[in-house]
């Protein structure tokens, strides 16, 4: 999880504190409190719970949670008497009262806007990337298929959510490529359900942008 407030980014996977892109020094110790505190964030950790997370397997003072603390505001200029980020409740604990945002969870959203797409094949499906998916017999294909008849690098398919589009065009394939029955000879665009032969291989396009289909009713003979 990386978590940005104002310039900082803290990153609990490398366990680094950065600032505006350069790591900042943070005692182990030190980073795993940060890390509680905006992990709790914006609700008060008490001292004792703050003590049993950092050193779970060892008794300390409680001195030094205060030496942690200050090793904390000073790598991120903070100042205990006017804080921006960590506020102490006394006789409680402190708080992580900045503004603070999850970087995951708003990459996560932007995903969510854009286009999903996919391909559907006769035994796997296939999710389509922003920006360019290559269709071919090598495997470092985005779109693998492992048939002889299919040339190493054969089709492309740009998705572009800006705009809302996605396009297929053929990379000079030996077997050709088809949209329904048309061979395709220049970059053409896709909707959803188009039928799509790279060489013998049959694959559906599916937007998931698009307005969903009504689910058929079953019509069921009278008895």
């Amino acid at each position: 999880m990386r978590t940005r407030f104002l310039e900082f980014i803290v990153d609990s996977d490398t366990r680094q504190l950065l600032r505006d892109g350069t790591e900042i020094h943070l005692s182990p110790k030190a980073f795993d409190l940060l890390f509680v505190l905006l992990a709790e964030r914006p609700n008060v950790v008490r001292k004792e719970d703050l003590l049993r997370q950092i050193w779970p397997t060892s008794f300390v003072a409680e001195a030094n949670l205060n030496v942690l603390i200050g090793e904390v505001r000073r790598a991120i200029s903070d100042n205990a008497q006017n804080p921006r980020f960590i506020r102490t409740v006394h006789g409680v604990g402190y708080a992580f009262h900045g503004t603070a945002t999850d970087i995951e969870s708003t990459l996560a959203a932007e995903r969510e806007e854009q286009t999903c797409c996919w391909l559907i094949g006769s035994n796997r499906n296939f999710v389509l990337s922003e920006g360019d998916n290559i269709i071919g017999r090598d495997p470092s294909c985005s779109v693998w298929l492992d048939d002889p008849d299919v040339s190493r690098r054969h089709a492309r398919i740009r998705i572009d959510s800006a705009n809302r589009s996605a396009v297929l065009d053929d990379l000079g394939s030996t077997n050709g490529t088809l949209l329904g029955r048309s061979r395709v000879k220049a970059q053409t665009p896709l909707a959803d359900g188009d039928e799509i032969r790279v060489g013998p291989v049959l694959l559906k396009f599916r937007d998931g942008t698009d307005e969903p289909q009504k689910t058929r009713r079953i019509r069921r003979k009278a008895r």
